[in-house]
C-alpha cells in the first residue's frame, strides 16, 4: 500500500458521509441558522457533518489531534437544536456496510455527539499529526443552493500530506468549464453533480463522483490546464467582497489581459475547480491588515492544486504555512495558478497591491 493509503480512504469516506448529511439538511430541514461571534451563519449541517468526520477520525486514528471550526458550547444550552442535529447524525450513514464499519459506526448518544464535537479544539502547530476540518466551507453558498465544500486535510509536522474536498454542487464532469453563474443559486445536487477531490503529497490529485456508499470508481487523475494565452484564462474569487478585494482583482485581470469575467463562488470549490482545469487562477486578496486566514479554509485545497501541477502562495510569494497554529499567521492572501504562469500572475498582484 502507498503511504497514507488508509488516511486517504478514511478521509474520503468520512467526507462523503458528511456530504450526505449536508444534502439532507438542505433538502429536508429548515436551515436552522444561529449566529457566531463573527455574525456569519452556522447551520445544523455544520455541527452534524463535523460530528460525523471527527468520529470517523477518532475511530481510526485515536492519537491524532484535530483542528475544527465548530464547538459544542452553543449547543449545550439549546436542547431542541441538539435533538435536530442528533437525529441527523444518528440516521446518516453510508449504504455500504463495509465502508460504514471502517468509519467506526454510529455515535452512542447525544452526549457522545457533543463530546466528539469538542475534540476539534487542538491549537495546531508544527509537530505531530493534525487534521483540519471545515464541515461546511461556504455556509452562505450552502444556504442559497450555491457552491460549498466539506473539507478535510491531514498535516504532519506542519506539512499537508492528505487533502479531500467534497463538493456536492459542482459538476462531476472534470471537463465542464466554469461559468459566471456557477456560484449562483440553483446549483444544487441534481443528476451529474457532486464531486470528491483528493490528493496525497507526491502522489498527484484525483477526482471521482460523490457517492452514497463505497468510493465510486474509477478515480481519475486531474491536472491544471496549460495557459497558452492569458487572455483566455478564467480566474475565480470569493462571492463575498469582505473575503477578497474584488476591485483589485479586476485590476489584476485587466493587467494580465484576461477578458473572461471572473467566476465568483464560495468555498474551496474554487481550489478544486482550477485543479482540474475548469478554471485557471484563484485570487484571494486581503481586505484587512489584521485578518488571518484559518487553516481549515485552505489546507486541502492548497495540496490538491499543488499536486495537480499548480503553485499556491500568498501575495508576497510565500508558501502557505500551516505550522503556526489555527491560522495562517505568516501569510497574507492567496494566489493559486498553474506553476508555469504563477510567477507572472504574482508579479502583477504585487504591482497592483503595491507590495
Amino acid at each position: 500500500m502507498s503511504q497514507y493509503a488508509k488516511e486517504l480512504e478514511v478521509a474520503q469516506l468520512a467526507v462523503q458521509r458528511a456530504a450526505i448529511l449536508t444534502k439532507r439538511v438542505f433538502h429536508e430541514k429548515a436551515k436552522g441558522t444561529v449566529s457566531k461571534d463573527d455574525k456569519s451563519p452556522v447551520t445544523i449541517g455544520d455541527f452534524g457533518a463535523q460530528a460525523l468526520i471527527i468520529s470517523a477520525l477518532k475511530a481510526n486514528f485515536p492519537e491524532d489531534e484535530i483542528v475544527a471550526e465548530e464547538e459544542a458550547d452553543r449547543l449545550r444550552g439549546d436542547p431542541q437544536l441538539q435533538d435536530t442535529i442528533w437525529e441527523l447524525v444518528r440516521s446518516t450513514g453510508l449504504d455500504d456496510p463495509a465502508a460504514e464499519r471502517l468509519l467506526g459506526g454510529a455515535l452512542a448518544d447525544k452526549a457522545a455527539m457533543l463530546d466528539v464535537l469538542d475534540m476539534g479544539k487542538s491549537q495546531g502547530g508544527a509537530r505531530g499529526r493534525i487534521w483540519a476540518i471545515d464541515p461546511i466551507d461556504g455556509t452562505k453558498g450552502f444556504l442559497r443552493g450555491g457552491q460549498y465544500a466539506v473539507c478535510l486535510g491531514l498535516m504532519v509536522d506542519g506539512d499537508v500530506k492528505v487533502g479531500v474536498l467534497g463538493c456536492p454542487n459542482l459538476p462531476v464532469d472534470d471537463a465542464a468549464p466554469l461559468t459566471a453563474d456557477m456560484g449562483a443559486e440553483g446549483q444544487t445536487d441534481d443528476e451529474g453533480r457532486g464531486v470528491l477531490f483528493s490528493a496525497v503529497l507526491g502522489q498527484g490529485a484525483a477526482s471521482r463522483p460523490l457517492g452514497t456508499g463505497a468510493l465510486v470508481e474509477p478515480r481519475k487523475r486531474i491536472a491544471m490546464r496549460p495557459i497558452e494565452e492569458m487572455a483566455g484564462a478564467t480566474f475565480c474569487e470569493s462571492v463575498e467582497s469582505g473575503h477578497s478585494n474584488q476591485g483589485e482583482s479586476a485590476q489584476i485581470a485587466q493587467r494580465l489581459s484576461i477578458t473572461n469575467p471572473s467566476v465568483r463562488m464560495d468555498s474551496q470549490a474554487k481550489y478544486g475547480s482550477i485543479a482540474r482545469g475548469a478554471g485557471d487562477i484563484y485570487l484571494r486578496l486581503p481586505t484587512s491588515k489584521t485578518y488571518q486566514e484559518k487553516i481549515w479554509d485552505h489546507a486541502a485545497g492548497d495540496l490538491i492544486v499543488r499536486e495537480a501541477g499548480g503553485q499556491v502562495t500568498d501575495t508576497l510569494g510565500r508558501r502557505l504555512d500551516f505550522s503556526k497554529g489555527r491560522t495562517l499567521a505568516e501569510n497574507k492572501g492567496v494566489v493559486a495558478a498553474p506553476a508555469a504562469v504563477h510567477g507572472q500572475v504574482l508579479k502583477v498582484v504585487r504591482e497592483v497591491l503595491k507590495l
